[in-house]
């Protein structure tokens, strides 16, 4: 894909993201409203989008079981890379490793991954494998940490533990891929006015999750130059070491070639979740920094997509 034809396909992308800019700049909306629309998004739409594609989906060709592998292996050793620079910065509070570790190895699948996925190549259900992944593993094992090590602990280390698994499997997005995988393997037939539905709603999730984000950093503005060493460290890990090493891992060694690699690549350059500041609110570990990272990886990852578009595809 040449580079004009990479922009091109941006082009709604930065539509949507650019008029939430601006509007939240000019206070025609006020930037608060991201949470309404960003709400929506995650608790509806992508859920309906997701439901739809996956229950419709050849569930052999979405769980290519090398290519989740080959990913699995990259998180891996980005968690160790992250948790030794973490360590060498002098940071062995093991929830401040951990809130460090979700910020350089997950990534924003609802709120970013979906919407250019769906825009890119007009489908987001390669998205669904590792989203499972992270929320199954990486964010289970982050809540556990942070559970584990509240200050206030309420209850026992095992009713801390259930809840952090019930807190990770009861969200919208996994409810209703979960639901998809098990209509569709015992082939249970959905009335096709609900899948009608579940597409019209489905449809809104890129725009809206687009504009939402758009809200958020125009509201929020961006700090440049006070962003510090950690910041651009653990910045520069997410949106350019990490999907290198997803490219080393899954190609040379997993032997994942063509979309696959493609989108596993695109999927880790992806910026930090939005969760890690949701995350790091209730556990009350490194606010500002989640903050500041929510925001500068997604412009960074903005800014960047385009030359991984072109160089992945």
């Amino acid at each position: 894909m040449g580079t004009m034809a990479a922009l091109e396909k941006l082009v709604p992308v930065l539509l949507a993201f650019g008029c939430g800019v601006l509007l939240a700049r000019r206070k025609v909306v006020p930037a608060d409203a991201s949470k309404a629309f960003a709400d929506y998004a995650f608790l509806f739409a992508v859920p309906c989008y997701l439901f739809g594609n996956i229950y419709a989906s050849d569930l052999v060709a979405l769980f290519d079981w090398r290519a989740i592998s080959g990913y699995a292996a990259t998180a891996a050793v980005a968690v160790v890379l992250v948790g030794l620079a973490s360590a060498a910065h002098g940071r062995r509070e093991p929830r401040a490793v951990a809130l460090r570790v979700m910020a350089g190895v997950q990534v924003n699948t609802a709120y970013f991954a979906v919407p250019v996925f769906i825009t890119v190549f007009g489908d987001a259900a390669p998205i669904f494998p590792v989203l499972l992944f992270q929320v199954c593993v990486l964010s289970l094992a982050v809540i556990a940490i942070m559970e584990l090590g509240r200050a206030d602990p309420v209850g026992g280390p095992g009713r801390r533990l259930a809840r952090a698994v019930g807190a990770s499997l009861g969200t919208p997005l996994v409810l209703a891929c979960n639901a998809a995988i098990a209509l569709n393997l015992l082939s249970v037939p959905v009335p096709r006015v609900v899948l009608d539905g579940f597409a019209f709603v489905g449809d809104s999730a890129s725009p809206v999750a687009l504009f939402a984000l758009g809200l958020h950093l125009g509201g929020a503005g961006l700090d440049l130059r006070g962003t510090t060493r950690e910041e651009l460290s653990l910045i520069a890990f997410k949106c350019v070491a990490f999907p290198l090493l997803a490219w080393a891992v899954c190609g040379p060694l997993f032997g994942v070639r063509g979309d696959w690699l493609t989108y596993l690549v695109l999927i880790a350059a992806m910026p930090a979740p939005q969760n890690l500041f949701i995350f790091a609110q209730r556990y009350d570990v490194g606010v500002d920094l989640s903050a500041a990272l929510v925001v500068k990886s997604s412009l960074a990852a903005l800014v960047l997509l385009p030359l991984w578009l072109q160089w992945a595809t």
